[in-house]
């Protein structure tokens, strides 16, 4: 049932049922074989899980940064070759649509990542809005791995059946849900000065923190949001915001 082992780390001394990896399961999920398991446990070791197995010494962030860029590559392409009609400014829309956290969480539960995600629970609260940083991050690091392990053309398809058509059949593709720049576009037509985002509050361990962002427009308090980090927390004040412009009397 459980393909081979990671690095013998404890040398014969620690539970070695901690560091299996199953096999089928990672490939049912990537949709190909694996060369290097040792890539994907990397992808799906978030940082919280030092704690329980210092040992591990690394966690999936490096491979996060690298997934974040070849993901960006992927999906822009994409776009540039299907949508060839469209200017700049709607491809930069809609590859933020697609490449989201909020999105790619969604893609992370449709594959059912947190299988085989390596996390202390003790940190991590199991809903939707605990579990979506680490899944969307998971996703990246797992788009890291993929090319690392696979090369470009294995990465291209699982990015776009996992990511990119997804977001397709659910409509999101043409959905703006960039708040920020909707706010800022609306600021500029209305020839007043550009959002100004604060952090009001920063609490939790750091493996679960929580942000709480007010924007301000001329001084003015226009809109507050929540989130697991800083940009979800400022794109939840600006959606605020708009909604309150959106429905007060003076813009009726």
């Amino acid at each position: 049932m459980f393909g081979k082992y990671i690095k013998n780390i404890f040398h014969g001394r620690g539970r070695k049922k901690d560091y299996l990896i199953d096999i089928k399961l990672l490939e049912n999920l990537l949709g190909f074989k694996v060369k290097n398991s040792e890539y994907y446990i990397k992808a799906l070791t978030h940082r919280s899980y030092l704690e329980l197995f210092p040992e591990f010494e690394k966690s999936n962030e490096r491979l996060e940064f690298f997934g974040d860029a070849v993901l960006n590559m992927v999906v822009a392409e994409f776009l540039f070759r299907n949508y060839s009609t469209q200017e700049e400014g709607f491809l930069t829309k809609v590859r933020s649509q697609i490449v989201n956290r909020a999105n790619l969480f969604v893609c992370a539960e449709n594959l059912g990542i947190i299988k085989l995600l390596l996390y202390n629970q003790k940190y991590i609260d199991q809903t939707a809005e605990g579990m979506k940083t680490i899944l969307s991050d998971a996703i990246e690091a797992l788009i890291g791995a993929i090319y690392l392990d696979r090369g470009l053309k294995y990465v291209k398809q699982f990015i776009l059946r996992a990511v990119i058509t997804p977001s397709k059949q659910h409509g999101n593709i043409l959905k703006d849900q960039n708040y920020k720049g909707q706010l800022l576009e609306l600021t500029h037509s209305k020839k007043i000065s550009s959002p100004r985002y604060i952090v009001v509050s920063e609490t939790g361990p750091q493996h679960n923190k929580e942000f709480v962002v007010d924007v301000f427009v001329n001084n003015e308090k226009l809109g507050s949001g929540k989130g697991k980090n800083k940009k979800t927390a400022e794109q939840n004040a600006a959606k605020d915001a708009l909604s309150k412009i959106k429905n007060s009397p003076s813009s009726s």
